[in-house]
């Protein structure tokens, strides 16, 4: 039964994608970006996730601008734009899967940029 879910997940999201003028290969982009296998991984113990983000204003604007700066860029994939970015008591996460380690690394580096190189750990993958 799960297996059917996930056909008519996956054909619900093709449609969708392709009614809304996305290539075949843009719509598939898409459809592989769903990291939803990973964040069960998320519930480890000690594991940072996004329900931690912290609510002080300076937490929220870190975030804010790291996303603003990451979404911004259009040469990043879906994945990339996708990202994870959780900060709490000014110390950002970084969590997802990217498609390179060349685009991990702009990530990083924008976040740096904002955060005028405070802490920032990674947490990203490089997916094939």
């Amino acid at each position: 039964m799960k297996h059917h879910t996930e056909i008519r997940s996956f054909l619900c999201a093709l449609t969708i994608s392709l009614l809304a003028g996305a290539s075949l290969a843009q719509a598939a982009d898409t459809i592989k970006s769903d990291n939803t296998g990973m964040n069960k991984l998320d519930g480890s113990r000690g594991a940072v996730t996004a329900d931690q983000q912290g609510s002080s204003k300076s937490d929220r604007e870190i975030t804010r601008l790291i996303r603003k700066s990451v979404v911004s860029d259009k040469a990043l994939s879906s994945y990339g734009h996708n990202i994870k970015i959780i900060t709490r008591d000014g110390v950002v996460t970084l969590k997802g899967p990217v498609k390179s380690e060349r685009e991990k690394m702009d990530i990083l580096n924008r976040a740096n940029t904002v955060t005028g190189g405070a802490s920032v750990t990674d947490e990203m993958s490089v997916t094939r």
